[in-house]
């Protein structure tokens, strides 16, 4: 029997309104017609707020349905409430708010979004596209500058889902993180499809990538942005305002301090007592161990034996975003979900005693990153934790002969 007739008469309470999302899930899988979809989550969602779509969608998500389908399922979600939530106001924030400043960033993609477009509008999207060199140079500049999104996203992925989830909010993180991996996708293909100057394919992937970066920021803006403010407290929002500027800004700069007084950065309280920690070799002050640290030529990341980010250094340039808000939180829910297969695995194996290190190298804007990670264990050999090491050694591969002397000028 077809499920294109069920209403919620019968499906009262939490279970009758995940057992409806699950068979309109089948039916997009199955292709049905999307506007008879949308009507079936109309009558769905007339009685429940986005929150508790979010919560639904997390529990199908908990229950091992997949997290692709569910992000469709998130498409027809966003769709249904258009109507009814574009009338609404965005949320309503004072200047310097992490929430105000994600809001800031997103009327600045707008504005480049829009010049992307007219510029797509006015080359065309026919099979012989053609580009004069000036345009050509223009579309590059902007799918450059429409890059920037990365650091917004990755704001979010560090600053405010590991907050949500410790209030085991973890379905905006989950399907959330995923979209954004579309977009960066995106992102990668047009700029690939301009550079090789195949500006007939460049174009639908173009408009593709602006319709789903513009999805976003009213996913966020109508849907994650008010259940955030409704969920977390300020004294969070603090913390999740004390690390932003490790992560950075997307196309917007002098960002306002909020609250009023100046936020001061966490860090490791300064040893006035002068108490001194007894190492395996030496003795070191608690401010002496933080400057070592944050001077090593390399990044570190340190999870414990409970799967928990325990510590990350702070050096000058870091290779990989962090932030406080990462701290406490489950190391699986620090990679995007393609991902978390392999770290899972390398823990498992950690664990099990069969291995002790697992690397990898990559290429992030033309720089070789090495990244290694290693089993700690206690003099007994019982497992503590993970050592994460990621090192530029781009130039460290160019390195030739000997050098025994001092060259400073």
């Amino acid at each position: 029997m077809s499920s294109e007739n069920t209403t919620l008469s019968g499906h009262n309470g939490s279970n009758g309104k995940k057992e409806i999302l699950k068979e309109i899930i089948r039916d997009l899988h199955r292709g049905e017609d999307m506007d008879v979809l949308k009507k079936r989550f109309a009558d769905l969602v007339k009685e429940v707020s986005p929150s508790e779509i979010a919560e639904l969608e997390q529990k199908l998500i908990e229950e091992g349905m997949p997290e692709s389908e569910v992000k469709r399922l998130c498409d027809v979600h966003v769709e249904v409430f258009k109507v009814s939530l574009e009338g609404q106001s965005a949320p309503v924030v004072p200047s310097g708010h992490p929430i105000h400043t994600f809001m800031l960033e997103n009327r600045a993609s707008e504005s480049i979004m829009d010049d992307i477009s007219t510029l797509v509008d006015k080359i065309g999207n026919t099979s012989d596209a053609r580009i004069s060199a000036d345009d050509h140079q223009t579309l590059i500049d902007l799918l450059n500058n429409i890059s920037d999104v990365d650091i917004h996203y990755l704001r979010k992925e560090n600053q405010l889902f590991p907050l949500l989830e410790a209030h085991n909010v973890s379905g905006p993180s989950q399907v959330m993180w995923a979209l954004h991996d579309d977009i960066r996708a995106l992102i990668k293909k047009a700029k690939e499809e301009v550079s090789q100057e195949k500006i007939s394919d460049a174009i639908p992937t173009i408009r593709e990538l602006i319709q789903i970066i513009r999805d976003m920021i009213f996913k966020d803006e109508h849907i994650l942005y008010p259940m955030s403010l409704e969920t977390l407290s300020e004294s969070e929002w603090r913390k999740v305002k004390e690390g932003e500027e490790e992560i950075g800004y997307a196309w917007i700069s002098g960002v306002e301090n909020w609250p009023d007084q100046t936020v001061v950065i966490a860090q490791a309280e300064e040893n006035s007592s002068g108490d001194m920690l007894s190492l395996n070799v030496g003795r070191l002050s608690s401010e002496q161990i933080n400057l070592l640290l944050n001077h090593l030529p390399f990044d570190i990341t340190f999870v414990d034996e409970n799967d928990q980010v325990a510590y990350y250094s702070r050096g000058e340039e870091r290779i990989f975003p962090r932030s406080p808000a990462i701290i406490g939180r489950n190391v699986q829910k620090c990679h995007p979900s393609k991902s978390v297969h392999i770290v899972e695995r390398i823990v498992d194996e950690f664990k099990s005693g069969a291995r002790d290190t697992a690397d990898f190298r990559i290429n992030i804007k033309d720089r070789l990153i090495y990244i290694r990670y290693f089993a700690v264990r206690d003099a007994d050999g019982v497992y503590k934790g993970v050592l994460e090491v990621s090192q530029d050694v781009t130039d460290i591969r160019k390195l030739e002969g000997e050098k025994r002397l001092l060259d400073w000028k």
